[in-house]
């Protein structure tokens, strides 16, 4: 997703600086990316570190550091900011803060092992789900050391896909989301498993008319979490986005205020997240 988030400066253009200018202004004192309320969290610190990355900027590493070091191995954190956590110490590229957190974030992993070899948010569950997936995949990643039982990771995915064409983050669910297809087809890549032949065209159909995806084919509006995923899977796909590209391109341009982008239409506030979700779709449609 970096990689590609890297490309979007050649679309933003002159209003590169501005976009810059909020993701810094999104630093708080304490050293961290701020939230919707203005309080420092290590979720929308990844947000904020990727986002300037992606953008070529300077890393606030003095200020950010300490704030990361607060959380030692992060023994006291979920899933998803352990994954944040690992996440901001890869994009820092300073190394790892303790010779114990690659194991005790490994370990930790293996604890939230579901019964059907996927991955949930407590451990002990008997399904897993594919956010928590995607999740587990980046972290394993960013700290180099292999998924293991990978095919079994890949049935477990492919029992979340639902009778529609797509797939669902849970097994309960029974029509396709499209950051939930977007994550399996993400994931069934990077483990070189196959992918089904009906997913691509599944996800394009969830263009709406006014440009933008949809998160489930029922949504009343689409959504930018949602517009960058599919993208960026349509792009592992190799599909060929045809009137979808100038479409989205029309939606981004919808959500822009000057500094950043909106989530979605119905959208008052700004923050780190979907800037770079901006970013990774831009990044695509370049």
């Amino acid at each position: 997703m970096l990689q590609v988030a890297r490309l979007a400066p050649s679309v933003l253009g002159e209003a590169t600086p501005r976009v810059a200018e909020f993701v810094r202004s999104q630093l708080t004192a304490e050293g961290g990316g701020a939230d919707r309320a203005g309080k420092t969290d290590l979720y929308y610190t990844a947000f904020l570190l990727d986002a300037l990355v992606a953008l070529s900027e300077e890393l606030p590493a003095d200020k950010v550091r300490p704030y990361l070091e607060t959380f030692g191995d992060g023994e006291d954190l979920d899933l998803v900011h352990r994954a944040c956590l690992v996440r901001c110490w890869a994009a820092l590229g300073e190394g790892w803060p303790s010779e114990t957190f690659v194991r005790s974030i490994t370990e930790h992993l293996a604890t939230c092992r579901s019964a059907d070899g996927s991955f949930g948010m407590d451990p002990g569950r008997a399904r897993g789900t594919l956010y928590d997936a995607f999740l587990a995949l980046g972290v394993y990643q960013d700290v180099g050391v292999p998924m293991p039982a990978p095919v079994v990771l890949g049935a477990a995915m492919v029992e979340l896909r639902t009778p529609d064409g797509g797939f669902s983050n849970e097994s309960e669910l029974r029509w396709g989301m499209g950051p939930s297809t977007a994550a399996a087809v993400a994931v069934l890549s990077q483990l070189e498993l196959p992918v089904p032949d009906d997913v691509a065209p599944w996800l394009l159909s969830q263009i709406h008319p006014k440009g933008g995806f949809k998160a489930i084919p029922d949504a009343p509006m689409p959504d930018l979490l949602s517009t960058a995923t599919i993208l960026h899977a349509l792009g592992i796909l190799g599909a060929d986005l045809g009137g979808a590209k100038d479409l989205c391109l029309d939606y981004l341009d919808t959500l822009w205020n000057g500094q950043s982008f909106y989530g979605h239409w119905a959208e008052e506030e700004l923050d780190v997240e979907y800037t770079f979700y901006a970013l990774l779709a831009l990044g695509h449609l370049s």
